[in-house]
């Protein structure tokens, strides 16, 4: 039990860091928060209602994997390298991968909830 307590203390500080730190990590934290009303009045059932916060939590989760290879990478060096500008953008592609499902989700589920599917 102590392990997870100390995981989840972890966890919790570096949400804290990443959202002091970073502009899109507050903004999709900002996303989660309004998903989540939203997602009770898009939704036509409850499984539609968690997959639309579910995808939205999917965002964070993946900006928060592309912080973590950015802030690794501006330790590493400080000075412009191909390699690791390479890596920085594959991550902020999975990023936008990220933000193209949620969209195809939220859309899929505006389109149910008018009822033309």
């Amino acid at each position: 039990m102590l392990r997870f307590w100390r995981a989840t203390i972890n966890s919790w500080r570096g949400l804290k860091f990443a959202a002091r730190s970073e502009q899109a990590i507050r903004e999709e934290l900002v996303a989660l928060v309004i998903a989540i009303p939203a997602a009770w009045l898009i939704g036509v059932t409850p499984a539609r209602r968690v997959e639309l916060i579910a995808v939205v939590a999917m965002v964070l989760m993946v900006e928060l994997l592309n912080t973590a290879i950015e802030k690794l990478s501006d330790r590493l060096t400080t000075e412009h390298d191909l390699q690791i500008g390479r890596v920085k953008d594959m991550g902020s592609a999975a990023v936008g991968v990220a933000l193209a499902i949620a969209g195809a989700f939220w859309l899929f589920a505006l389109v149910e909830r008018m009822g033309l599917i």
